[in-house]
């Protein structure tokens, strides 16, 4: 509220009235507050608000102008009332009832006031309980916004709708829905029905048909929002009548009926109630008696869309029945398939697509026992879209009729029979996929991602196993020889999951990747260096799919194939990656099916799942047999390979863990244990030896990897193993890093029980060894370990806050920020409550005090002890740490506290060190923003000065950074408040400086027509991070001049060129053209036809038998590509960006983006007449026309000109010698100057 009230109080001295008269009303309202010394609370505002309201109504005083003082009573009451707390205002409801309710007819015809008054009763009906809800006067004001809803003013429409929407969707508890959801239910029915007959009044301004689509248009974009929040029993109704709504002939209202019929019926089928599910037949019945013209393409998609939702829902309700339905809906909605609208196409193919999900078993079992020429309605679907594959008339719809096909293939992944493996979409769909198959490989086939599309979900339902012997890869040399076209596009689809099992790849894909892999040795060996880089990435791509085949398959891994893996694991680093891949996804798809739920393992083997809940729990079984062997390859692949690259064995790792029993990873840790031990040891012996380092960092990786598997003793030895100065002072920076991290992990699993009082003072003497890259998991283990404190021994707390307030300067951004969390965490702990024992303290112990109550307070000042360091390194530390704390525990510290605190630090701005400057800046930043306003105000006179000294420095960005916080100031305090604390003249003036370019940028902003508010953060803004990093670092204006005037952004570019192409036959030099078969191989559209295809010049050169490289000759004919280059750079087209800024109907654009035209001087013209006469004449030699082109003005002497001569340099450029006869020259103005030698015979000479 305080913020909102902000932006009203500068307003006092604007010229506009409707913002002067509410800020003069708010002053005159926060004076009464000071005067009585009121809070300034919520409740406050809104009892002033109250009596002043009832005040102006007795005076009679209802004028609605934008100066009044009624609607500036009505604004602020709106803008108070959400944070009024709800007693109050049902305590008040009858006061409140009686003063605004009467003044809904006289603000009927003001905008303003009456959006003012909208606002004032959501927060009233939001207030209000249920027995407060049957009020009389509430009701009746309930049904007045219900009749605003169709206010013909968009603005206040929109108001009356959230309003009642929000209503609805907030019940007064304990209720589910909102007691008024019924009434609204039934004006809607009853409104829709009147606008449907055409019963409404006539307006002034428009007839009545077009009154009631505009009434119909509004009640649906009310009815949209509060469809979930009606009673079911109404939603029946609601759709007969939106059925009858496309009768008035309105495009925009026959579309919002579809949709909206579209969501209630998506609704039923979701939230499975089925209401009004009774009615589907009807409204199936409906809709298709309506069809929409097929040029119309604002109805035709929310047409198909809502008959695709009927047939699911219907579906979901009575399947036997939508069956009956399945083949008359498909047919209406595949009659509008061949639309040339884009937009069309995809609402059909998804509504389409929303019908392949009602295909049931009877229909799949009566299609299966037909032949191909069957009757069925599937066979007949299945026939219908095998032949629009070749039909001219459905070329441009390829890429919709492959969706259909892929909805098919998804649809139709169901078995026949049980017992068997062959699936439907495999007996009905694989000459559709192979004739799509080869499609694709046809080289002027324009829709191969479409197909690829296809050919994917096919290898995902059916599998590559059934798929790769209709479609064969024939990527072997022999299969090249015959002419066959490979298909090495399937291997990347291969990497998805699919029912094919894992024996499949074993036997099949196996030994392929290793002909080919013996291809690409011999390739090598021979020099053939490009053909084997080919084969590599066949092989690679190979072994990407085994990922694929793991995916919980029917068998498990055999002894021989293991083996393999291993050795790929040892010997091939670049299949590495795909074979971790597979394994770790195939224990992960192994356990997640063998925990399946019974009803679904059951209802996925019936819809064609490939496992059997038994089945995984059987490999699953297999596996755990196989995890001590298949530990010992991943421990040596991990420590074979760098660094870099132990992330996807350390995941491998991880998941194979889960399948061991305790016993195996008890064997596994003592092992890796013991090699840790050892290689520690020679570490100590050999400190700087970088192989022993790297293997102890590895070892203890692997420790990592198995903490969550271990057990409690397991744990507490590996404690006690890295607790120790050999881990934790090592001389290698990553065994230290390593070591604090394992002990952090230890104690976050909760498996470890320790002394945390020992672990302290062991921890505090091994500081000494302490590496930089170790400091971010020091602190993590720190504040692990603060929470294990006693409340009797929290005098360890402040021999920690030194090492914490000098960690938030660390370089490392990791090492701050658990800095800046260490020492919140022990803010926290001393909030609590508990003792310190000050004697216990370092340093502390001479002095005699006596113990102090943990407190937030006590813990500030500990902290700000630090303001007397001796360096100016840790005062900086200190007055961001105490930055820190305020922001966390502002609601917590007292308000003495924080005076003490602000005023401490208020005397660190004069300080001389820019460091410490630096810091105090952000906390004032921090306080303005933060703290409350009443305890800054008494400081700003000390506060202003300070930092108006700091503002002409430009450096470390001081200047930006005093200018943001004198704006955060003149927003918080007000423009007054801030200019009397600057004092002196010259200071003042830069407070001036921020006012009036505050004023610019808001003036700039209202001629653009952007209604910012000028505290609007910036949509475009990144945060910095957390909430403390936006308030201390965050800024709209930090390192930026808003005097400087913006550019304004040129176009995006947005709009594709060229839109839509459609498109159109391709011709094929004197191949003769088949347009009853294969038409979809033959359309392109333009856009495709036009962009430069790669090697479209290298077939213009002969190549190499041998090597394969091309052939260019090497005599002086020019090449086509030599022509095609200089034509392009003759092109007259390629100066059209010169012509832009030079020419006389040129332009350029300013620094705002303005556009300033070229001025029209004769230089342009003359340039612009000589570069006409040049493209006339080339226009002339190419196409041989017989249009005579206007010669310019010949200048003097042009026919004389020499062509090679040099000439004088003059203004304009050079100006050659020339022969000029006198008599030639008499003509001319005697300014002119000839310069040269005459040789005319009748011509005398005339010396320059």
């Amino acid at each position: 509220m305080e913020d909102a009230l902000a932006k009203i109080r500068p307003h006092t001295s604007s010229s506009l009235p409707h913002q002067k008269t509410p800020s003069d009303l708010l002053h005159a309202l926060e004076s009464t507050f000071t005067e009585k010394g009121t809070d300034r609370t919520p409740t406050a505002y809104f009892a002033a608000l109250i009596t002043t309201l009832d005040g102006t109504l007795q005076k009679k005083d209802l004028s609605l102008g934008d100066g009044n003082v009624l609607p500036a009573e009505l604004y602020l009451l709106a803008l108070v009332s959400p944070f009024v707390p709800h007693p109050v205002i049902q305590s008040n409801l009858n006061t409140l009832l009686s003063l605004t309710a009467p003044l809904f007819p006289s603000l009927t015809e003001h905008a303003p006031p009456l959006r003012s008054q909208l606002t004032l009763y959501n927060s009233i009906f939001h207030a209000l309980d249920r027995s407060q809800l049957d009020v009389p006067t509430v009701r009746q004001s309930f049904a007045t916004v219900l009749q605003l809803c169709l206010d013909p003013r968009p603005k206040v429409r929109k108001r009356a709708a959230e309003l009642v929407s929000e209503v609805l969707s907030n019940p007064p508890s304990p209720l589910l829905r909102h007691p008024y959801a019924e009434r609204v239910a039934e004006w809607i029915q009853t409104s829709l029905h009147q606008a449907s007959s055409g019963v409404l009044p006539k307006t002034k301004s428009a007839t009545k048909e077009s009154s009631s689509a505009d009434t119909a248009i509004h009640l649906l974009a009310l009815l949209r929002p509060i469809l979930p929040n009606l009673p079911l029993d109404a939603i029946p109704p609601i759709t007969a009548v939106l059925l009858t709504l496309p009768r008035l002939g309105n495009p925009y209202l026959s579309q919002s009926a579809y949709s909206i019929l579209s969501d209630l019926l998506s609704a039923s089928v979701n939230s499975g109630t089925h209401s009004g599910t009774e009615q589907i037949p009807a409204v199936l019945s409906a809709i298709l008696s309506s069809p929409p013209p097929k040029s119309d393409t604002t109805v035709t998609p929310s047409w198909v869309r809502a008959l695709g939702d009927a047939m699911l829902a219907y579906h979901s309700a009575d399947q036997e029945a939508c069956t009956g339905e399945f083949q008359k809906v498909w047919r209406s909605i595949w009659s509008f398939f061949e639309a040339s609208h884009a937009q069309t196409r995809k609402a059909i193919a998804e509504a389409l697509g929303s019908l392949a999900q009602c295909i049931t078993l009877p229909m799949v079992q009566a299609a299966v026992n037909e032949s191909q020429s069957g009757k069925s309605p599937l066979r007949g679907i299945i026939t219908q879209t095998t032949k629009a594959l070749d039909s001219l008339a459905y070329a441009q719809t390829i890429p919709e009729l492959f969706y259909v096909v892929s909805s098919l293939l998804l649809n139709l992944n169901m078995r026949v029979e049980d017992g068997q493996s062959t699936l439907a979409a495999e007996k009905l769909l694989m000459p559709l996929v192979q004739k799509i198959a080869d499609l694709r490989i046809q080289k002027n086939f324009d829709h191969k991602e479409a197909a690829d599309t296809v050919i994917s979900t096919a290898i995902r339902v059916i599998g590559p196993a059934v798929l790769i012997q209709a479609i064969p890869l024939n990527l072997d040399p022999e299969d090249r020889q015959a002419g066959r076209e490979p298909r090495a596009f399937l291997l990347p689809m291969l990497a998805q999951p699919h029912p094919s099992p894992l024996g499949h790849f074993v036997s099949y894909f196996v030994p392929l990747s290793e002909r080919m892999f013996n291809l690409q040795q011999k390739a090598e060996a021979e020099g053939r260096d490009s053909e084997a880089k080919v084969w590599s990435v066949l092989v690679s791509q190979v072994w990407a799919g085994f990922a694929g085949y793991c995916h919980a398959p029917a068998d498990a891994l055999t002894p021989a194939f293991s083996q393999l893996l291993s050795q790929l694991l040892y010997l091939q680093p670049d299949l590495r990656v795909p074979v971790l891949k597979g394994l770790k996804v195939l224990v992960e798809s192994s356990l997640a099916a063998s925990q399946i739920d019974p009803e679904k393992a059951t209802q996925t083997s019936v819809a064609g799942g490939a496992v059997t809940r038994e089945e995984a729990a059987q490999n699953v079984a297999f596996l755990r047999t196989q995890v001590e062997s298949w530990f010992a390859v991943f421990f040596n692949v991990f420590g074979s390979v760098d660094r870099e690259s132990r992330g996807i064995v350390g995941d491998v790792i991880s998941v194979w863990a889960n399948l061991a029993d305790p016993q195996e990873i008890s064997k596994a840790y003592h092992k890796v244990t013991e090699l840790f031990r050892q290689n520690l040891q020679n570490l100590t012996t050999a400190p700087h030896s970088p192989q022993n380092a790297s293997v102890t960092t590895m070892t203890q990786d692997l420790l990592i990897l198995l903490l969550p598997f271990l057990e409690a003793p397991e744990v507490s030895s590996l404690f006690q193993i890295c607790l120790t100065e050999k881990v934790l002072c090592c001389k290698d920076n990553g065994v230290q890093k390593r070591g604090y991290k394992v002990l952090a992990k230890l104690l976050s699993s909760g498996k470890v029980q320790i002394d945390t009082l020992a672990t302290f003072q062991k921890l505090d003497g091994f500081t000494t060894g302490l590496s930089p890259a170790a400091k971010k998991d020091r602190f993590v283990l720190l504040a692990q370990l603060i929470p294990g404190i006693p409340s009797t021994c929290l005098y360890v707390i402040p021999s920690l806050i030194p090492e914490a307030v000098l960690g938030t300067k660390e370089p490392s951004e990791k090492a701050r920020s658990v800095a800046f969390e260490l020492i919140v965490v022990m803010g926290r702990k001393m909030s609590e409550g508990g003792v310190v024992k000050r004697q216990m303290v370092d340093g502390m112990d001479e002095d005699g005090v006596s113990e102090a109550n943990a407190s937030i307070n006590e813990y500030m000042t500990m902290v700000a002890g630090g303001l007397a360091g001796a360096t100016p390194h840790m005062i900086s530390a200190t007055v961001t740490a105490i930055s820190r704390l305020i922001f966390e525990f502002k609601d917590t510290i007292d308000s003495q506290m924080q005076t003490e605190i602000f005023t401490t630090l208020l005397v660190f701005l004069s300080s001389s060190n820019r460091e410490i400057v630096k810091s105090s800046l952000g906390y004032i930043k921090l306080a303005i923003h933060t703290l409350p306003a009443d305890l800054l105000r008494p400081h700003l006179g000390d506060l202003v000065p300070a930092l108006l000294a700091w503002s002409h420095d430009h450096k470390n960005h001081f200047k930006e950074k005093v200018r943001h916080i004198f704006e955060r100031m003149i927003r918080r305090f007000g423009w007054n408040d801030v200019y009397q604390a600057a004092g002196e003249a010259v200071a003042s003036k830069v407070l001036v400086n921020i006012k009036k370019r505050k004023e610019r940028a808001k003036r700039r902003k209202t001629r653009e027509g952007e209604a910012e508010d000028e505290d609007e953060v910036p949509a475009g803004k990144v945060a910095t991070g957390g909430a403390f990093e936006d308030v201390l670092y965050g800024s709209e204006s930090e390192l930026g001049d808003s005097d400087e005037e913006e550019q304004a952004p040129r176009g995006s570019g947005s709009k594709r060129k060229g839109g839509d192409h459609g498109v159109r036959l391709r011709a094929d030099d004197d191949e003769p053209m088949d347009l009853l078969q294969g038409a979809a191989s033959r359309m392109t559209n333009s856009a495709a036809e036009r962009r430069r295809k790669p090697g479209q010049d290298a077939n213009r050169f002969k190549s190499d038998a041998e090597s394969g490289k091309l052939v260019i000759p090497a005599d002086d004919s020019d090449s086509d590509i030599e022509v095609s280059a200089r034509k392009a750079a003759k092109d007259v087209a390629g100066s059209a960006y010169r012509e832009s800024l030079t020419s006389v109907d040129g332009f350029a654009r300013g620094p705002n983006g303005r556009v300033k035209f070229n001025k029209d001087t004769k230089k342009r013209r003359r340039e612009n007449e000589d570069d006409g006469d040049v493209e006339m004449a080339d226009a002339e030699t190419s196409a041989g026309t017989k249009k005579t082109k206007r010669r310019s003005d010949v200048k003097l002497g042009h026919e004389f000109k020499a062509k090679r001569a040099g000439g004088d340099v003059k203004k304009g450029g050079v100006d050659p010698y020339a022969y000029l006869p006198l008599s030639q020259a008499a003509k001319k103005k005697a300014a002119i100057k000839v310069v040269g030698l005459l040789g005319s015979d009748d011509a005398d000479p005339v010396s320059p």
